[in-house]
């Protein structure tokens, strides 16, 4: 893991190993604000922690830059906690185990955090460099971007000094992302009352899982099987032809993460545990033809004999729930009219908790459009409400409107094409980025975002490819170099 440090550029990648080593999942970031506030001060800036729980370094103006204007870089703190099945990795108390496998550096059984470490250890390294040429440089490293943006959302007014805002946290390296999709969480809960199973009855637990998963902005448009609605084909066959009933399901684990495992046990006749298990081999081999090409690892259907819950969901409840999970719309719903390539509308069915006398079940929607936005809602709401259930919202972010006038996106495709002889590419992403929501806050600012490369971010098989952070930290320090005057 120590080879991890000696990667080039040596200043941004000691910077992320040491991020490794500190607990930082969503939620629970006391550590890692602690480390920041730490760092700062060892590197001779000022720093402090917003009432928002974001961390803030100001560096000043190397002498004779001082007309230059501000620059704000930013990323977040926070990273997306997933691991295999087999791994017994505690995200709030272990370091990430990071390896070098060939051209791109991995974890050890869980998510890497290269989003957005590698983001934050390069402005780090920007905090300590004390070579570098720059004008005034503020650097703003949220919380919680990753469960709801509630650093950026909290973020005062007046706090940051600066007229432009690099935000560190794309993931193609090349690529400018000047726009982004806003979204929103849909939940829809219901209580009710368990009634006794069947003495008589047995009990099988069925789990999908093996899936992919991946980011479910970035990776929404690949088709990606998602576990609960994979799951919800098995479990309905099952109650209408097999006399099953529904005792629990638990499905995925993060509202950003396409989720890839779910599990429900039910109950039935002794006489049809046979022919359940038949059908599960069965939505097995359907499920990997079906998916073949974009799940080529394979998909698990297991089913196992468990011993008998007491008690189970009502049968009309259970319908109902059933119906509305097989009806609710997973995946991509509309694509940019102008910009075919590109995702505008899309929903995440991303966790589905059902036990004990409640049911909670959790959608991320996206769109580049508010009109688009609010249709996608009415739908889920229509869809769970027929079900008898609450459906309330929450963490509404907007779009980021793209400006391709913009003055430091051309300077930075200008620049790219100096350093590296090909022209940069200019995007809008489906992903939600927090530039839309500082934006709300400090409307003047001039935005673009950029990141080196990595590939599946908010899954077990995260990496960063290694021969992009050094031409991205080469960039990133000649803007600052080069930022125009005030």
């Amino acid at each position: 893991m120590n080879e991890i440090q000696n990667l080039q550029p040596q200043c941004v990648w000691k910077n992320f190993y040491a991020l490794t080593q500190v607990p930082r999942p969503s939620g629970h970031l006391e550590k890692i604000q602690q480390f920041l506030l730490d760092f700062g001060k060892q590197a001779g800036v000022e720093t402090f922690k917003d009432p928002a729980g974001n961390i803030v370094f100001r560096k000043p103006a190397t002498p004779g830059m001082e007309n230059r204007k501000g620059i704000i870089l930013q990323a977040h703190m926070d990273m997306v906690p997933q691991k295999t099945p087999e791994s017994k990795h505690n995200f709030e108390t272990d370091p990430i185990e990071p390896w070098i496998d060939g051209e791109w550096v991995k974890a050890k059984g869980t998510t890497l955090g290269a989003d957005n470490g590698l983001g934050v250890a390069s402005i780090m390294a920007i905090m300590e460099d004390k070579t570098l040429k720059h004008g005034p440089i503020d650097a703003l490293i949220t919380r919680d971007e990753e469960t709801g943006m509630f650093g950026a959302n909290e973020l005062p007014e007046g706090e940051l000094q600066g007229d432009i805002l690099l935000n560190l946290d794309s993931e193609h390296w090349g690529k400018f992302v000047i726009g982004s999709a806003g979204g929103i969480d849909v939940t829809a809960t219901l209580e009710y009352k368990e009634v006794e199973t069947d003495a008589e009855d047995a009990a099988v637990a069925i789990c999908v899982k093996g899936l992919r998963g991946g980011h479910s902005g970035l990776e929404i448009n690949e088709g990606r099987a998602n576990a609960n609605k994979l799951l919800v084909q098995v479990v309905r066959e099952a109650i209408e032809e097999l006399e099953a009933r529904l005792c629990s399901w638990h499905g995925g684990n993060m509202r950003n993460a396409i989720p890839f495992k779910a599990e429900a046990v039910l109950t039935l006749p002794k006489d049809n545990v046979a022919a359940l298990k038949e059908a599960v081999d069965d939505w097995k081999a359907t499920f990997n033809d079906e998916f073949k090409l974009i799940e080529p690892q394979g998909i698990e259907v297991t089913y196992e004999d468990v011993e008998a819950p007491k008690t189970q969901i009502p049968e009309e409840i259970q319908d109902n729930i059933i119906d509305a999970i097989y009806a609710c719309h997973d995946g991509v719903i509309r694509f940019i009219p102008a910009y075919p390539a590109v995702v505008e509308t899309s929903s995440n069915l991303a966790i589905i908790d059902i036990a004990d006398g409640k049911a909670a079940i959790k959608i991320l929607a996206r769109s580049s459009r508010e009109d688009m936005k609010d249709y996608v809602v009415k739908t889920l709401e229509s869809c769970f409400s027929m079900a008898g259930m609450k459906v309330e919202t929450a963490g509404s972010y907007g779009g980021w409107d793209p400006n391709p006038e913009s003055e430091v996106l051309h300077l930075l495709l200008k620049e790219y094409k100096e350093l590296f002889g090909e022209d940069g590419i200019i995007q809008v992403d489906h992903a939600g980025l927090e530039c839309s929501v500082i934006l709300g806050k400090y409307p003047h600012l001039d935005v673009v975002s950029l990141g080196p490369t990595m590939k599946s971010p908010h899954t077990t098989t995260e990496r960063a490819l290694i021969a992009t952070v050094e031409p991205f930290w080469t960039l990133l320090k000649k803007s600052l170099e080069d930022v125009p005057t005030k």
